[in-house]
């Protein structure tokens, strides 16, 4: 699944899963592109920052019209505090889905035209928050539930010379892990809910994300990929009498 040659812009990609996202396609033979408010800490070598506020349109549109290339974007910024709904005003949970929502849509469009030149293709990383309730982040799960249907109908509409999917993506361990699950001991508590044992790894989505922008998944668009290492384990199984081996 080598990527030789190809430009790749990953948005948010200096932390976290968007860390892992870069690294995966610059150990892929890509020349890959990171944008975001504030550089890495670490940076890779090979891979270039350029600042950007992905929630300022014309600085948006500006970033890729000066790309001389593009085959590849993975609209990876987002994320969201823990917010009880009644605990904020409209106002701060709208600015949630329009980092989560509006910034991926405002990034595909601008880079539609590079896209389109180069039968390129796009990677949304969703979340499994968009298909079950998100108490605490419901602003967030609302968005990335719209992302997942944006990408189909672009895949729709941007048929056949661009490809759009969404990675849904699960719980991840990364440097900012212990402000949702706790310190190591609630992160091993909360691994053991997953039925492959672990929190997913940010090379786990990168490796996910390479894959869907490769001629591997050439036929492959419209479509959400599921990267939660199997799910959730539904409540009721463990308030069964019967079966607990299951």
């Amino acid at each position: 699944m080598g990527l030789d040659g190809k430009v790749v812009v990953v948005t948010g990609g200096t932390r976290g899963v968007g860390a892992g996202v870069t690294r995966a396609f610059a150990e892929a033979g890509a020349q890959v592109v990171i944008c975001a408010r504030r550089p890495p800490e670490d940076p890779l070598p090979g891979v270039e920052f350029r600042p950007l506020d992905l929630l300022d349109p014309a600085a948006v549109r500006d970033f890729f019209a000066a790309l001389p290339r593009l085959d590849v974007l993975v609209n990876n910024a987002g994320g969201t505090p823990y917010r009880r709904l009644t605990d904020a005003e409209a106002e701060q949970h709208a600015r949630v889905v329009e980092l989560n929502l509006v910034a991926p849509l405002t990034a595909s469009l601008a880079a539609y035209e590079h896209l389109e030149r180069s039968r390129g293709s796009v990677v949304m990383i969703g979340s499994v928050s968009g298909g079950r309730p998100s108490p605490g982040s419901a602003a967030y799960g609302a968005a990335k539930a719209g992302l997942a249907n944006l990408a189909r109908s672009m895949a729709v509409e941007w048929a056949p010379r661009v490809r759009v999917n969404t990675l849904v993506v699960g719980m991840v361990r990364t440097e900012l892990s212990h402000l949702h699950y706790g310190g190591e001991e609630g992160i091993a508590s909360v691994s053991r809910t997953v039925p492959l044992g672990r929190l997913a790894e940010p090379s786990d989505i990168g490796a996910a994300a390479v894959f869907l922008a490769s001629d591997a998944a050439a036929y492959i668009s419209g479509a959400s990929l599921h990267v939660h290492g199997g799910g959730e384990r539904p409540a009721f199984l463990d308030a069964a009498t019967v079966n607990k081996e299951v």
